[in-house]
């Protein structure tokens, strides 16, 4: 995924191989960098979802674009 030219997969792939490979590094604040880039990469994910790509029905999706609806020639009762 791009965000303003930033390839953001991209940037989160390498800082989880540069926590790979740090040593210096404390257990307490890997645990701690590894949960925020999974707190990153799932509310990325749930941005991107729409009523296309999700369970969600495009009437409850205020960012759907709407088409233009023809009134109908029957008469309402």
């Amino acid at each position: 995924m791009k965000i303003d030219f930033i390839d953001v997969d991209s940037a989160i792939s390498h800082a989880k191989q540069l926590l790979e490979t740090e040593r210096d590094i404390s257990p307490a604040l890997k645990s701690a960098l590894e949960v925020i880039l999974l707190l990153v990469t799932v509310l990325l994910n749930r941005v991107t979802l729409n009523s296309k790509n999700s369970s969600k029905p495009p009437a409850s999706d205020p960012n759907r674009k709407k088409g233009n609806r023809k009134k109908s020639d029957k008469e309402r009762a």
